[in-house]
Protein backbone atom coordinates (compact mmCIF):
# COMPACT_ATOMS: atom_id res chain seq x y z
CA UNK A 1 0.00 0.00 0.00
CA UNK A 2 1.51 3.60 -0.76
CA UNK A 3 1.33 6.16 1.08
CA UNK A 4 1.36 9.64 0.92
CA UNK A 5 3.26 11.31 3.50
CA UNK A 6 2.92 14.90 2.58
CA UNK A 7 -0.52 15.14 2.03
CA UNK A 8 -0.73 18.80 4.06
CA UNK A 9 2.61 20.05 1.94
CA UNK A 10 0.27 19.38 -1.37
CA UNK A 11 -2.37 21.39 -0.46
CA UNK A 12 -0.34 24.35 0.61
CA UNK A 13 1.13 24.37 -2.68
CA UNK A 14 -1.90 23.86 -4.56
CA UNK A 15 -3.46 26.82 -2.56
CA UNK A 16 -0.63 29.02 -3.34
CA UNK A 17 -0.94 28.32 -6.87
CA UNK A 18 -4.51 29.36 -7.27
CA UNK A 19 -4.10 32.43 -4.86
CA UNK A 20 -1.43 33.86 -7.16
CA UNK A 21 -3.07 33.00 -10.29
CA UNK A 22 -6.08 34.45 -9.12
CA UNK A 23 -3.84 37.67 -8.06
CA UNK A 24 -2.25 37.66 -11.99
CA UNK A 25 -5.83 37.86 -13.18
CA UNK A 26 -7.43 40.55 -11.03
CA UNK A 27 -4.11 42.76 -11.96
CA UNK A 28 -4.02 41.88 -15.51
CA UNK A 29 -7.57 43.05 -16.27
CA UNK A 30 -8.72 39.75 -18.28
CA UNK A 31 -11.35 40.30 -21.04
CA UNK A 32 -14.42 41.10 -18.78
CA UNK A 33 -12.54 43.54 -16.43
CA UNK A 34 -11.71 47.45 -17.68
CA UNK A 35 -8.14 47.81 -17.49
CA UNK A 36 -8.90 51.19 -18.01
CA UNK A 37 -10.84 51.48 -14.23
CA UNK A 38 -10.58 47.89 -13.02
CA UNK A 39 -14.43 47.92 -13.60
CA UNK A 40 -16.73 44.93 -14.23
CA UNK A 41 -17.38 44.42 -18.03
CA UNK A 42 -21.25 43.82 -19.19
CA UNK A 43 -22.06 43.80 -15.48
CA UNK A 44 -25.45 42.49 -15.12
CA UNK A 45 -26.50 45.19 -12.93
CA UNK A 46 -25.70 48.06 -15.11
CA UNK A 47 -22.15 49.51 -16.22
CA UNK A 48 -20.84 49.72 -19.63
CA UNK A 49 -21.57 47.30 -21.78
CA UNK A 50 -19.22 46.03 -24.97
CA UNK A 51 -18.82 42.75 -26.82
CA UNK A 52 -15.46 41.03 -25.44
CA UNK A 53 -15.81 38.20 -28.01
CA UNK A 54 -15.89 40.15 -31.06
CA UNK A 55 -13.81 38.50 -33.39
CA UNK A 56 -13.63 40.27 -37.51
CA UNK A 57 -16.41 41.69 -39.82
CA UNK A 58 -18.14 38.70 -41.49
CA UNK A 59 -18.65 39.21 -45.57
CA UNK A 60 -22.48 40.23 -45.26
CA UNK A 61 -24.48 38.07 -47.97
CA UNK A 62 -22.94 39.16 -51.38
CA UNK A 63 -20.25 40.18 -50.32
CA UNK A 64 -16.30 39.33 -50.54
CA UNK A 65 -12.93 41.37 -49.12
CA UNK A 66 -10.97 43.63 -51.16
CA UNK A 67 -8.04 44.21 -49.27
CA UNK A 68 -6.36 47.63 -49.52
CA UNK A 69 -3.79 49.65 -50.61
CA UNK A 70 -2.42 51.84 -52.86
CA UNK A 71 -2.40 51.80 -56.71
CA UNK A 72 -1.80 54.07 -59.47
CA UNK A 73 -5.29 55.13 -60.42
CA UNK A 74 -5.85 56.89 -64.04
CA UNK A 75 -4.81 56.06 -67.42
CA UNK A 76 -1.09 54.89 -68.70
CA UNK A 77 -1.87 53.90 -72.35
CA UNK A 78 -3.09 56.53 -74.67
CA UNK A 79 -6.30 59.00 -74.53
CA UNK A 80 -7.39 58.43 -77.98
CA UNK A 81 -10.35 60.36 -76.43
CA UNK A 82 -8.08 63.33 -76.05
CA UNK A 83 -9.95 64.00 -72.37
CA UNK A 84 -7.38 63.77 -70.29
CA UNK A 85 -9.78 63.30 -67.21
CA UNK A 86 -8.06 60.66 -65.13
CA UNK A 87 -4.48 61.53 -65.68
CA UNK A 88 -2.26 59.18 -63.32
CA UNK A 89 -1.89 60.04 -59.62
CA UNK A 90 -1.21 58.09 -56.74
CA UNK A 91 -3.88 56.94 -54.33
CA UNK A 92 -4.77 54.41 -51.24
CA UNK A 93 -7.70 52.67 -50.53
CA UNK A 94 -8.90 51.46 -47.13
CA UNK A 95 -10.02 47.56 -47.37
CA UNK A 96 -13.72 46.90 -48.04
CA UNK A 97 -16.32 44.94 -49.32
CA UNK A 98 -17.61 44.44 -52.89
CA UNK A 99 -20.83 42.74 -54.35
CA UNK A 100 -18.85 39.52 -56.17
CA UNK A 101 -21.32 40.33 -59.23
CA UNK A 102 -23.43 43.27 -60.19
CA UNK A 103 -26.82 43.38 -58.83
CA UNK A 104 -28.94 41.30 -60.75
CA UNK A 105 -32.75 41.77 -61.88
CA UNK A 106 -33.69 38.97 -59.10
CA UNK A 107 -32.24 40.93 -56.21
CA UNK A 108 -33.92 43.72 -57.60
CA UNK A 109 -37.36 42.00 -58.13
CA UNK A 110 -36.88 41.10 -54.51
CA UNK A 111 -36.78 44.88 -53.43
CA UNK A 112 -40.29 45.39 -55.67
CA UNK A 113 -41.98 42.90 -54.19
CA UNK A 114 -40.85 43.70 -50.64
CA UNK A 115 -41.83 47.68 -51.66
CA UNK A 116 -45.52 46.45 -53.07
CA UNK A 117 -46.09 44.62 -50.26
CA UNK A 118 -45.39 47.38 -47.76
CA UNK A 119 -46.41 50.51 -49.73
CA UNK A 120 -49.28 49.10 -51.44
CA UNK A 121 -49.05 51.50 -55.01
CA UNK A 122 -52.83 50.87 -54.66
CA UNK A 123 -53.33 53.59 -51.84
CA UNK A 124 -52.54 57.00 -53.08
CA UNK A 125 -50.44 58.17 -50.13
CA UNK A 126 -47.65 55.45 -51.38
CA UNK A 127 -48.27 55.58 -54.81
CA UNK A 128 -45.44 57.04 -55.96
CA UNK A 129 -42.84 54.76 -53.45
CA UNK A 130 -43.54 51.58 -55.71
CA UNK A 131 -43.43 53.38 -58.79
CA UNK A 132 -40.40 55.76 -58.24
CA UNK A 133 -38.50 52.54 -57.67
CA UNK A 134 -39.42 50.44 -60.61
CA UNK A 135 -37.18 50.17 -63.58
CA UNK A 136 -36.87 52.19 -66.82
CA UNK A 137 -37.58 49.30 -68.98
CA UNK A 138 -38.05 51.12 -71.80
CA UNK A 139 -34.66 51.83 -72.33
CA UNK A 140 -33.72 48.90 -74.85
CA UNK A 141 -36.08 50.73 -77.54
CA UNK A 142 -34.54 51.96 -80.32
CA UNK A 143 -36.16 54.10 -83.66
CA UNK A 144 -34.65 51.75 -86.16
CA UNK A 145 -34.24 48.73 -84.13
CA UNK A 146 -36.80 45.53 -82.81
CA UNK A 147 -36.22 44.99 -78.84
CA UNK A 148 -39.38 44.87 -77.43
CA UNK A 149 -38.65 41.60 -75.79
CA UNK A 150 -36.37 43.09 -73.71
CA UNK A 151 -39.14 45.95 -72.98
CA UNK A 152 -41.29 43.17 -71.86
CA UNK A 153 -39.09 40.47 -70.81
CA UNK A 154 -35.37 41.05 -69.28
CA UNK A 155 -36.77 42.44 -66.00
CA UNK A 156 -39.30 39.83 -64.91
CA UNK A 157 -38.86 36.77 -66.76
CA UNK A 158 -36.75 33.89 -65.20
CA UNK A 159 -34.59 32.98 -68.14
CA UNK A 160 -33.20 36.76 -66.61
CA UNK A 161 -33.46 36.20 -63.31
CA UNK A 162 -29.47 36.02 -63.04
CA UNK A 163 -28.33 38.87 -65.70
CA UNK A 164 -27.54 42.38 -64.37
CA UNK A 165 -29.95 44.77 -63.90
CA UNK A 166 -30.29 47.94 -66.31
CA UNK A 167 -32.73 50.68 -66.61
CA UNK A 168 -31.48 51.84 -63.31
CA UNK A 169 -30.63 55.22 -62.42
CA UNK A 170 -28.21 56.37 -59.79
CA UNK A 171 -30.43 57.85 -57.55
CA UNK A 172 -32.52 54.00 -57.43
CA UNK A 173 -29.33 52.56 -56.98
CA UNK A 174 -29.13 54.13 -54.07
CA UNK A 175 -32.08 53.79 -52.79
CA UNK A 176 -32.07 49.87 -53.09
CA UNK A 177 -28.57 49.94 -51.26
CA UNK A 178 -30.37 51.11 -48.43
CA UNK A 179 -33.09 48.72 -48.39
CA UNK A 180 -30.69 46.14 -48.54
CA UNK A 181 -28.92 47.36 -45.31
CA UNK A 182 -31.71 47.35 -43.14
CA UNK A 183 -32.98 44.23 -44.43
CA UNK A 184 -29.72 42.34 -43.64
CA UNK A 185 -29.55 43.97 -40.23
CA UNK A 186 -32.66 42.91 -39.35
CA UNK A 187 -32.29 39.50 -40.10
CA UNK A 188 -28.79 39.30 -37.94
CA UNK A 189 -30.82 41.18 -34.86
CA UNK A 190 -33.70 38.43 -35.86
CA UNK A 191 -30.66 35.80 -35.52
CA UNK A 192 -29.03 36.68 -32.42
CA UNK A 193 -32.35 37.19 -30.45
CA UNK A 194 -33.24 41.01 -30.59
CA UNK A 195 -36.16 40.88 -33.01
CA UNK A 196 -39.27 38.52 -32.92
CA UNK A 197 -38.89 35.46 -35.27
CA UNK A 198 -40.34 36.13 -39.05
CA UNK A 199 -41.30 39.88 -37.82
CA UNK A 200 -39.68 40.68 -40.92
CA UNK A 201 -42.01 38.74 -42.89
CA UNK A 202 -45.30 38.52 -40.99
CA UNK A 203 -45.05 42.21 -39.21
CA UNK A 204 -44.31 44.52 -41.96
CA UNK A 205 -46.56 47.42 -42.86
CA UNK A 206 -46.83 51.17 -43.74
CA UNK A 207 -46.99 51.78 -40.04
CA UNK A 208 -44.10 49.04 -38.84
CA UNK A 209 -41.27 48.59 -40.46
CA UNK A 210 -37.50 48.25 -39.27
CA UNK A 211 -34.80 50.83 -40.13
CA UNK A 212 -31.36 50.46 -38.65
CA UNK A 213 -30.57 53.74 -37.79
CA UNK A 214 -34.14 53.82 -36.07
CA UNK A 215 -33.04 51.02 -34.00
CA UNK A 216 -29.60 52.48 -33.11
CA UNK A 217 -30.95 56.00 -32.36
CA UNK A 218 -34.21 54.90 -30.71
CA UNK A 219 -35.00 51.02 -30.59
CA UNK A 220 -38.49 51.47 -29.04
CA UNK A 221 -39.33 53.72 -32.04
CA UNK A 222 -38.95 50.68 -34.41
CA UNK A 223 -41.78 48.37 -35.73
CA UNK A 224 -44.06 51.76 -34.86
CA UNK A 225 -43.45 50.75 -31.12
CA UNK A 226 -44.35 47.08 -31.23
CA UNK A 227 -42.26 45.99 -27.85
CA UNK A 228 -43.60 42.40 -28.98
CA UNK A 229 -41.46 42.34 -32.10
CA UNK A 230 -38.30 45.06 -30.12
CA UNK A 231 -37.35 42.59 -27.73
CA UNK A 232 -35.46 43.70 -24.26
CA UNK A 233 -32.35 41.68 -24.51
CA UNK A 234 -31.60 38.33 -26.14
CA UNK A 235 -34.65 36.29 -26.71
CA UNK A 236 -36.50 38.79 -24.44
CA UNK A 237 -34.86 37.79 -21.45
CA UNK A 238 -33.78 40.82 -19.83
CA UNK A 239 -35.55 40.88 -16.43
CA UNK A 240 -35.80 43.92 -13.54
CA UNK A 241 -32.66 44.36 -11.67
CA UNK A 242 -32.74 43.50 -7.95
CA UNK A 243 -31.04 45.30 -5.06
CA UNK A 244 -30.54 44.22 -1.65
CA UNK A 245 -31.44 46.74 1.14
CA UNK A 246 -29.26 47.84 4.40
CA UNK A 247 -29.63 48.98 7.45
CA UNK A 248 -33.27 47.55 7.83
CA UNK A 249 -34.47 49.34 4.32
CA UNK A 250 -36.09 47.30 1.53
CA UNK A 251 -34.10 46.41 -1.46
CA UNK A 252 -35.27 48.33 -5.01
CA UNK A 253 -36.01 46.76 -8.47
CA UNK A 254 -34.44 48.85 -11.17
CA UNK A 255 -35.23 48.35 -14.77
CA UNK A 256 -32.27 46.50 -16.84
CA UNK A 257 -30.03 48.49 -18.49
CA UNK A 258 -28.34 48.01 -22.38
CA UNK A 259 -31.16 45.72 -23.24
CA UNK A 260 -31.09 46.42 -26.62
CA UNK A 261 -28.34 45.84 -29.57
CA UNK A 262 -25.88 48.63 -30.24
CA UNK A 263 -22.96 49.44 -32.49
CA UNK A 264 -20.38 48.25 -29.53
CA UNK A 265 -22.40 45.09 -29.44
CA UNK A 266 -20.82 44.17 -33.21
CA UNK A 267 -24.06 42.31 -34.46
CA UNK A 268 -25.14 44.75 -37.34
CA UNK A 269 -23.25 45.43 -40.76
CA UNK A 270 -22.08 48.58 -41.73
CA UNK A 271 -24.31 50.05 -44.80
CA UNK A 272 -24.63 48.80 -48.04
CA UNK A 273 -23.41 51.74 -50.21
CA UNK A 274 -22.56 52.15 -53.90
CA UNK A 275 -18.55 52.34 -54.56
CA UNK A 276 -16.32 55.21 -54.54
CA UNK A 277 -14.49 55.32 -58.04
CA UNK A 278 -11.23 55.38 -56.89
CA UNK A 279 -12.57 51.65 -54.76
CA UNK A 280 -14.20 50.63 -57.99
CA UNK A 281 -11.06 51.19 -60.01
CA UNK A 282 -8.77 49.56 -57.64
CA UNK A 283 -10.91 46.68 -57.27
CA UNK A 284 -11.17 46.57 -61.19
CA UNK A 285 -7.25 46.95 -61.74
CA UNK A 286 -6.51 44.14 -59.05
CA UNK A 287 -3.08 45.08 -59.45
CA UNK A 288 -2.46 42.76 -56.38
CA UNK A 289 -2.12 40.08 -59.27
CA UNK A 290 0.86 41.55 -60.50
CA UNK A 291 2.57 42.04 -56.98
CA UNK A 292 6.21 42.04 -56.06
CA UNK A 293 6.98 42.16 -52.75
CA UNK A 294 5.85 46.01 -52.50
CA UNK A 295 5.67 46.96 -56.04
CA UNK A 296 3.81 46.09 -58.93
CA UNK A 297 5.12 44.64 -62.08
CA UNK A 298 3.57 47.27 -64.31
CA UNK A 299 -0.34 48.38 -64.61
CA UNK A 300 -2.55 45.99 -66.31
CA UNK A 301 -4.66 47.27 -69.11
CA UNK A 302 -7.34 45.00 -68.11
CA UNK A 303 -9.02 43.43 -64.82
CA UNK A 304 -7.34 40.52 -66.32
CA UNK A 305 -3.53 39.83 -66.85
CA UNK A 306 -2.21 40.28 -70.52
CA UNK A 307 -3.16 43.03 -72.94
CA UNK A 308 -5.44 40.54 -75.16
CA UNK A 309 -9.20 39.96 -74.73
CA UNK A 310 -8.83 36.50 -75.40
CA UNK A 311 -7.52 33.83 -72.57
CA UNK A 312 -4.57 32.44 -73.12
CA UNK A 313 -4.37 29.45 -71.00
CA UNK A 314 -4.16 26.18 -72.44
CA UNK A 315 -8.15 24.88 -71.69
CA UNK A 316 -9.51 28.00 -72.27
CA UNK A 317 -7.57 29.40 -75.18
CA UNK A 318 -9.33 31.54 -77.53
CA UNK A 319 -12.30 32.09 -75.24
CA UNK A 320 -13.73 35.58 -74.69
CA UNK A 321 -12.68 36.81 -70.98
CA UNK A 322 -15.90 39.54 -71.20
CA UNK A 323 -18.80 40.66 -72.85
CA UNK A 324 -18.24 43.79 -75.07
CA UNK A 325 -18.82 45.13 -78.70
CA UNK A 326 -15.85 43.79 -80.73
CA UNK A 327 -16.41 45.60 -84.09
CA UNK A 328 -19.10 47.88 -85.81
CA UNK A 329 -22.30 45.91 -86.09
CA UNK A 330 -20.47 42.91 -84.21
CA UNK A 331 -21.77 42.47 -80.61
CA UNK A 332 -20.54 39.35 -79.90
CA UNK A 333 -18.82 37.49 -83.01
CA UNK A 334 -19.72 34.90 -85.17
CA UNK A 335 -21.95 31.89 -84.04
CA UNK A 336 -20.51 28.88 -82.52
CA UNK A 337 -17.15 28.63 -80.97
CA UNK A 338 -14.90 31.62 -80.38
CA UNK A 339 -17.68 34.03 -79.87
CA UNK A 340 -18.57 36.06 -76.27
CA UNK A 341 -22.07 33.62 -75.66
CA UNK A 342 -23.97 36.64 -75.79
CA UNK A 343 -25.95 39.21 -77.84
CA UNK A 344 -26.90 41.47 -75.06
CA UNK A 345 -25.84 41.03 -71.61
CA UNK A 346 -24.66 38.20 -70.30
CA UNK A 347 -25.91 35.99 -66.74
CA UNK A 348 -23.39 36.93 -63.66
CA UNK A 349 -20.52 34.69 -63.13
CA UNK A 350 -20.24 33.70 -66.97
CA UNK A 351 -17.07 34.91 -67.17
CA UNK A 352 -13.62 33.99 -65.67
CA UNK A 353 -12.92 36.33 -62.23
CA UNK A 354 -10.33 39.16 -61.34
CA UNK A 355 -7.41 38.46 -58.96
CA UNK A 356 -9.68 39.48 -56.15
CA UNK A 357 -12.82 37.37 -57.12
CA UNK A 358 -14.72 39.47 -58.72
CA UNK A 359 -16.72 38.97 -61.29
CA UNK A 360 -17.51 41.46 -64.61
CA UNK A 361 -15.33 44.04 -63.78
CA UNK A 362 -15.26 44.64 -67.47
CA UNK A 363 -17.98 43.79 -69.93
CA UNK A 364 -21.67 43.28 -69.89
CA UNK A 365 -22.46 46.81 -68.12
CA UNK A 366 -20.77 49.58 -67.03
CA UNK A 367 -21.73 50.17 -63.31
CA UNK A 368 -22.49 53.55 -61.21
CA UNK A 369 -20.35 54.53 -58.98
CA UNK A 370 -20.83 56.99 -55.67
CA UNK A 371 -18.83 59.86 -57.21
CA UNK A 372 -20.23 63.32 -58.56
CA UNK A 373 -18.20 64.29 -61.96
CA UNK A 374 -15.11 66.29 -62.54
CA UNK A 375 -12.86 66.37 -65.00
CA UNK A 376 -10.48 65.96 -62.72
CA UNK A 377 -9.18 63.57 -59.77
CA UNK A 378 -8.04 66.43 -57.54
CA UNK A 379 -5.41 64.08 -55.76
CA UNK A 380 -3.38 67.06 -54.26
CA UNK A 381 -6.54 67.39 -51.92
CA UNK A 382 -6.77 64.19 -50.76
CA UNK A 383 -4.90 60.92 -51.66
CA UNK A 384 -6.30 58.36 -49.15
CA UNK A 385 -10.21 56.83 -50.01
CA UNK A 386 -10.91 59.76 -52.65
CA UNK A 387 -14.51 60.48 -52.86
CA UNK A 388 -16.00 63.99 -54.49
CA UNK A 389 -19.64 63.66 -53.08
CA UNK A 390 -19.70 64.16 -49.75
CA UNK A 391 -23.35 65.77 -48.45
CA UNK A 392 -23.36 65.85 -44.69
CA UNK A 393 -26.88 65.28 -42.65
CA UNK A 394 -27.32 64.58 -39.04
CA UNK A 395 -30.66 63.46 -37.78
CA UNK A 396 -33.41 65.51 -37.26
CA UNK A 397 -34.90 66.23 -33.81
CA UNK A 398 -38.64 66.98 -32.91
CA UNK A 399 -39.57 69.81 -30.62
CA UNK A 400 -39.70 67.05 -27.88
CA UNK A 401 -35.52 66.73 -28.16
CA UNK A 402 -36.01 63.35 -29.67
CA UNK A 403 -35.20 61.94 -33.23
CA UNK A 404 -38.07 62.93 -35.50
CA UNK A 405 -39.07 59.92 -37.93
CA UNK A 406 -40.63 59.72 -41.12
CA UNK A 407 -44.39 58.76 -40.79
CA UNK A 408 -46.74 58.05 -44.19
CA UNK A 409 -48.21 61.44 -43.14
CA UNK A 410 -44.46 63.66 -43.62
CA UNK A 411 -42.82 61.58 -46.01
CA UNK A 412 -41.33 64.18 -48.92
CA UNK A 413 -41.19 63.29 -52.47
CA UNK A 414 -38.82 65.02 -55.19
CA UNK A 415 -39.46 65.15 -59.01
CA UNK A 416 -36.53 64.67 -60.88
CA UNK A 417 -35.73 66.47 -64.27
CA UNK A 418 -37.53 63.99 -66.42
CA UNK A 419 -40.54 64.25 -64.42
CA UNK A 420 -40.76 61.06 -62.28
CA UNK A 421 -41.86 61.24 -58.31
CA UNK A 422 -39.40 59.61 -55.76
CA UNK A 423 -39.76 59.43 -52.38
CA UNK A 424 -36.79 60.48 -50.30
CA UNK A 425 -37.68 58.70 -47.52
CA UNK A 426 -39.93 55.91 -46.18
CA UNK A 427 -41.91 55.38 -43.47
CA UNK A 428 -39.68 54.31 -39.95
CA UNK A 429 -36.80 56.01 -41.44
CA UNK A 430 -35.02 59.12 -39.47
CA UNK A 431 -35.90 62.12 -41.08
CA UNK A 432 -32.07 64.23 -41.62
CA UNK A 433 -31.48 67.81 -42.00
CA UNK A 434 -27.53 69.67 -43.20
CA UNK A 435 -25.58 69.71 -40.87
CA UNK A 436 -24.76 73.54 -39.72
CA UNK A 437 -22.36 75.73 -37.54
CA UNK A 438 -22.77 73.66 -34.51
CA UNK A 439 -20.81 70.99 -36.44
CA UNK A 440 -18.51 73.03 -38.87
CA UNK A 441 -17.74 75.76 -36.30
CA UNK A 442 -13.57 76.09 -36.44
CA UNK A 443 -13.25 72.68 -38.30
CA UNK A 444 -10.49 72.46 -40.37
CA UNK A 445 -11.38 69.08 -42.34
CA UNK A 446 -14.99 70.61 -43.67
CA UNK A 447 -16.73 73.57 -43.41
CA UNK A 448 -20.40 73.27 -44.46
CA UNK A 449 -23.16 70.85 -45.76
CA UNK A 450 -22.70 70.03 -49.01
CA UNK A 451 -19.04 69.90 -49.99
CA UNK A 452 -19.14 68.20 -53.73
CA UNK A 453 -18.21 71.75 -55.31
CA UNK A 454 -14.81 71.44 -53.16
CA UNK A 455 -12.00 73.47 -55.52
CA UNK A 456 -14.03 73.12 -58.50
CA UNK A 457 -18.02 74.38 -58.95
CA UNK A 458 -18.05 76.52 -55.87
CA UNK A 459 -17.86 80.21 -56.50
CA UNK A 460 -13.87 80.59 -54.94
CA UNK A 461 -13.04 77.97 -58.29
CA UNK A 462 -15.14 80.37 -60.85
CA UNK A 463 -12.89 83.23 -63.09
CA UNK A 464 -15.45 85.54 -61.77
CA UNK A 465 -14.68 85.14 -57.75
CA UNK A 466 -13.16 88.77 -56.46
CA UNK A 467 -11.41 87.76 -53.43
CA UNK A 468 -12.43 90.29 -50.44
CA UNK A 469 -15.11 91.74 -53.02
CA UNK A 470 -18.53 91.65 -50.62
CA UNK A 471 -20.68 92.96 -53.48
CA UNK A 472 -20.80 89.80 -55.06
CA UNK A 473 -25.13 89.52 -55.94
CA UNK A 474 -23.88 89.60 -59.83
CA UNK A 475 -21.68 86.84 -59.52
CA UNK A 476 -24.77 84.19 -58.64
CA UNK A 477 -26.15 84.91 -62.00
CA UNK A 478 -27.19 81.98 -64.63
CA UNK A 479 -24.29 83.31 -66.97
CA UNK A 480 -21.78 82.99 -64.26
CA UNK A 481 -21.85 79.88 -63.09
CA UNK A 482 -18.69 77.41 -63.19
CA UNK A 483 -20.64 74.86 -65.78
CA UNK A 484 -22.72 76.38 -67.77
CA UNK A 485 -25.07 73.14 -68.11
CA UNK A 486 -28.57 73.26 -69.29
CA UNK A 487 -31.01 73.90 -66.64
CA UNK A 488 -34.32 71.81 -67.30
CA UNK A 489 -37.46 72.79 -64.48
CA UNK A 490 -40.42 70.42 -63.48
CA UNK A 491 -42.80 71.54 -61.00
CA UNK A 492 -46.03 70.03 -59.91
CA UNK A 493 -48.92 72.41 -58.77
CA UNK A 494 -51.06 71.52 -55.94
CA UNK A 495 -53.41 69.72 -57.96
CA UNK A 496 -51.09 67.58 -59.23
CA UNK A 497 -50.49 69.29 -62.97
CA UNK A 498 -46.91 68.66 -63.77
CA UNK A 499 -45.21 71.23 -65.90
CA UNK A 500 -41.77 70.50 -67.99
CA UNK A 501 -39.95 73.63 -68.93
CA UNK A 502 -36.91 72.37 -71.74
CA UNK A 503 -33.95 74.02 -71.51
CA UNK A 504 -33.64 75.39 -75.20
CA UNK A 505 -30.29 77.46 -75.01
CA UNK A 506 -28.10 77.02 -77.79
CA UNK A 507 -25.29 78.62 -75.48
CA UNK A 508 -24.48 75.99 -73.17
CA UNK A 509 -21.10 74.34 -72.83
CA UNK A 510 -21.43 71.74 -70.59
CA UNK A 511 -23.64 68.72 -69.50
CA UNK A 512 -21.30 68.61 -66.03
CA UNK A 513 -23.35 69.69 -63.16
CA UNK A 514 -23.44 68.48 -59.24
CA UNK A 515 -26.19 66.02 -61.01
CA UNK A 516 -23.94 63.96 -62.70
CA UNK A 517 -22.40 60.49 -61.84
CA UNK A 518 -19.13 58.64 -62.83
CA UNK A 519 -19.80 55.38 -63.97
CA UNK A 520 -17.10 53.09 -64.53
CA UNK A 521 -16.41 49.78 -66.72
CA UNK A 522 -17.14 48.49 -70.52
CA UNK A 523 -20.23 47.30 -71.29
CA UNK A 524 -22.03 45.12 -73.89
CA UNK A 525 -22.62 47.96 -76.09
CA UNK A 526 -19.06 49.00 -75.89
CA UNK A 527 -15.68 48.28 -77.50
CA UNK A 528 -12.67 46.75 -76.25
CA UNK A 529 -11.12 50.25 -75.53
CA UNK A 530 -13.86 50.93 -72.45
CA UNK A 531 -12.81 48.23 -70.61
CA UNK A 532 -9.88 49.54 -69.32
CA UNK A 533 -10.73 50.33 -65.42
CA UNK A 534 -9.36 54.12 -65.87
CA UNK A 535 -11.86 55.01 -68.06
CA UNK A 536 -14.33 57.48 -66.84
CA UNK A 537 -17.74 58.32 -68.14
CA UNK A 538 -20.55 60.75 -66.95
CA UNK A 539 -24.71 60.38 -67.33
CA UNK A 540 -27.20 61.97 -65.41
CA UNK A 541 -28.20 60.87 -61.65
CA UNK A 542 -31.85 60.57 -62.77
CA UNK A 543 -31.57 59.26 -65.96
CA UNK A 544 -30.82 55.24 -67.00
CA UNK A 545 -29.66 53.22 -69.43
CA UNK A 546 -29.87 49.89 -70.78
CA UNK A 547 -25.83 49.46 -70.50
CA UNK A 548 -25.56 50.61 -67.08
CA UNK A 549 -26.07 48.48 -64.01
CA UNK A 550 -24.90 48.89 -60.67
CA UNK A 551 -22.99 46.83 -57.56
CA UNK A 552 -23.01 47.46 -53.85
CA UNK A 553 -19.90 48.20 -51.35
CA UNK A 554 -19.31 47.28 -47.49
CA UNK A 555 -16.97 49.56 -45.77
CA UNK A 556 -14.33 47.17 -43.86
CA UNK A 557 -14.06 47.68 -40.23
CA UNK A 558 -11.35 46.86 -38.15
CA UNK A 559 -7.65 45.23 -39.16
CA UNK A 560 -7.03 45.65 -43.01
CA UNK A 561 -6.82 41.64 -43.52
CA UNK A 562 -8.07 38.41 -41.73
CA UNK A 563 -4.86 36.92 -42.96
CA UNK A 564 -1.52 37.48 -40.86
CA UNK A 565 1.83 38.71 -42.98
CA UNK A 566 3.89 36.33 -43.84
CA UNK A 567 6.46 36.41 -46.11
CA UNK A 568 6.45 33.92 -48.82
CA UNK A 569 9.47 32.09 -48.11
Amino acid sequence: MKINKFPAVRLILSMALVFVAASCSKNSGGKNTSSATGWKLNDKRGGFQVNTKYKNQQAAPGLVLVEGGTFTMGKVQDDVMHDWNNSPNQQHVQSFYMDETEVTNLMYMEYLDWLKKVFPPTEDNYKNIYEGALLDTLVWRNRLGYNEAMTNYYLRHPAYSNYPVVGVNWIQATEFAKWRTDRVNEALLEKNGYLKKDAKILNQSAESTFSTETYLAAPTKTYGGNEEIVLKGRNGKAKPIKTKGSKGQPGETKEPTNIYAQISSGIMSPEYRLPTEAEWEYAAASDVGNREYNNYKGQKKYPWKGTYTRSGTRKYRGDQLANFKQAKGDYGGIAGWSDDGADITNAVKSYPPNDFGLYDMAGNVSEWVADVYRPIVDDEANDFNYYRGNVYTKQKIGEDGKVELVTPENIKYDTISNGRIMARNFPGQIATVPVDEKETYLRQNFDKSDMRNYRDGDKQSTRYFDFGNSEDDDKSKDTKRMYDSPKHNVSVDSIGQMTRKYDKSSKRTTLVNDDVRVFKGGSWRDRAYWLDPAQRRYFPQDMATDYIGFRCAMSRVGPKSDKKKRARN
